[in-house]
């Protein structure tokens, strides 16, 4: 609760937090691989960035290097590639935000959880192939996933309602959201909707409390409309969950209709909006943090979800 307050000016994020030095530089990796036109070009970039090389481009699978640089020269002389790169450059001119917010979030992360090792941070061009790339080593953002909601280029194969949230604001809120499930401790014994709710719940409740000065919009991928009319029928809401006995439900298929995503929860109103299940568990989440004054890190390794439930006093609210 402290991390954050809102004042006229807006919101303050923790200077106690934020003046523990982190280095962080996000490296473009999408000039120099699209500036490269040779084979020699992309081997000594292959060489320049190993773990991009072996953990993002799977350079191991290749018989040599040579074969993966040649197949990088091919890809790259592709013109509706090189047309979206240039698309990338005019409306990611600059990354001197992203880099901030990143390096933000990452010295709120080394706050809760000091053996977080902050990762090498690369943007790439991926031809719509990844949006985010997370492993210990390195993040890679693929920023031609956010090009605006208007541009001509858009992710292929995605409905309009998942598109919605490709969208430069909310590059962050996924990268902490990607990042909680290395520190979101499970049960695997429990695989009930309340577990899955919960762990959702748990998610978002981390990338809150890393990025406190974040709209919840961006965070859940609501618009606000649909979080307020979410709240203003969150009584109803809870209602369908407890007369219909879905908390303990085990069919994977009934949980999907609850927490996967679609465009709406239609067994409840083809209003509500999809994934009402997640946004639940994140409701009952903050309500047992507040309850029983639980820190983020005694959160985040709790893996008992009934317990979690239970002791959250949870009720809609009126």
């Amino acid at each position: 609760m402290f991390s954050c307050k809102k004042e006229d000016t807006g919101c303050i994020m923790d200077e106690e937090i934020l003046s523990k030095p982190l280095d962080l530089k996000i490296e473009r990796l999408e000039d120099e691989f699209f500036q490269a036109k040779t084979t020699s070009d992309f081997i000594f970039l292959l060489e320049k960035y190993p773990e991009f090389a072996e953990n993002y481009l799977s350079a191991s699978s290749y018989s040599n290097k040579d074969s993966l640089a040649q197949e990088l020269v091919e890809i790259h002389r592709d013109t509706l590639l090189q047309e979206l790169y240039q698309e990338v450059k005019i409306n990611f001119a600059e990354i001197d935000s992203l880099e901030t917010e990143l390096k933000q979030a990452f010295q709120y992360i080394q706050f809760y959880f000091p053996e977080f090792k902050v990762p090498k941070v690369y943007t790439f061009v991926s031809g719509f192939g990844s949006d985010i790339y997370l492993d210990k080593d390195i993040l890679v953002i693929g920023l031609d996933y956010f090009l605006p909601i208007t541009h001509r280029f858009q992710p292929p194969d995605l409905p309009q309602y998942i598109t919605e949230r490709y969208q430069k604001p909310y590059i962050v809120p996924m990268v902490v959201t990607a990042i909680s499930a290395a520190f979101n401790k499970t049960d695997l014994a429990q695989n009930n909707l309340l577990a899955e709710v919960i762990y959702y719940g748990k998610s978002y409740h981390f990338t809150k409390a890393i990025l406190p000065c974040t709209s919840d919009e961006y965070i859940i991928g609501y618009t606000m409309d649909q979080i307020r009319a979410c709240f203003d029928n969150e009584e109803l809401i809870w209602s369908h969950f407890v007369e219909n006995d879905l908390l303990f439900e085990t069919n994977p298929f009934v949980i999907r209709k609850y927490t996967g995503e679609a465009p709406a929860t239609d067994e409840i109103s083809p209003d509500a909006p999809g994934r009402l299940g997640r946004w639940l568990g994140w409701n009952i989440v903050d309500d047992y943090v507040f309850n029983q004054n639980v820190g983020l890190k005694e959160l985040m390794e709790e893996t008992d979800t009934e317990k979690i439930f239970k002791l959250s006093g949870y009720k809609p609210r009126r």
